[in-house]
């Protein structure tokens, strides 16, 4: 199959990847992030910097590859199979990361991961009766408010900036938006597994 231009995005998204999670561990080095953050250690910032770098590229394609798929009616079945992979591989890893830190409470991570578990169910029985289910907007905003707070919690000193109240806020509303999507999408699609169609 021809990969198109959002295709080419989607798939340079997941490629990136690797190197924002070889950064993330970088800058880790067996340390908590809050020692390294309240130590302003060097090496710390300069891997963290670039790992978020990383993720706010990876993460524009997200909305590069959207934006040129419907404005140039390139959409396609691998691309709306693929692209809200290759959002879950990247938000997950950051998410995971962030948990192994410290940074996130681990909750927050496995109801974010428990979601994803079920949209792929719902998405497996959908392909297997030839049906490719598109992300929802309430799909999108939730990705978009977990991106934001990964990026967040990822660079060096936001976190102690913005204070533990505002991190709370926002981690909230990106678990909010989570189970929104989810009741969301299984009330768009439940006839996938009840009816094995729509």
């Amino acid at each position: 199959m021809k990969m198109n231009l959002p295709n080419k995005l989607t798939l340079l998204r997941v490629f990136m990847i690797p190197f924002f999670v070889l950064f993330m561990i970088l800058s880790l080095d067996g340390h908590l992030a809050y020692e390294l953050r309240a130590s302003a250690d060097g090496r710390f910032i300069s891997y963290r910097i670039i790992a978020c770098v990383i993720f706010c590229a990876a993460s524009f394609t997200d909305f590069l590859d959207g934006y040129i798929a419907r404005s140039r009616g390139l959409v396609t079945d691998f691309g709306k199979f693929m692209d809200p992979l290759a959002d879950k591989l990247l938000v997950c890893s950051a998410l995971i990361l962030l948990t192994a830190e410290g940074s996130l409470s681990s909750i927050v991570v496995i109801i974010i991961i428990a979601r994803e578990f079920i949209i792929s169910g719902f998405r497996l029985v959908a392909a297997d009766n030839g049906i490719v289910i598109a992300a929802s907007w309430w799909g999108k905003f939730k990705t978009v408010s977990q991106m934001l707070l990964c990026i967040i919690l990822i660079l060096p000193t936001m976190p102690v900036i913005l204070g533990k109240t505002v991190v709370g806020i926002l981690t909230a509303a990106a678990l909010l938006l989570t189970v929104i999507s989810l009741v969301d999408y299984m009330k768009k699609n439940i006839k996938v597994i009840t009816e094995g169609g729509m």
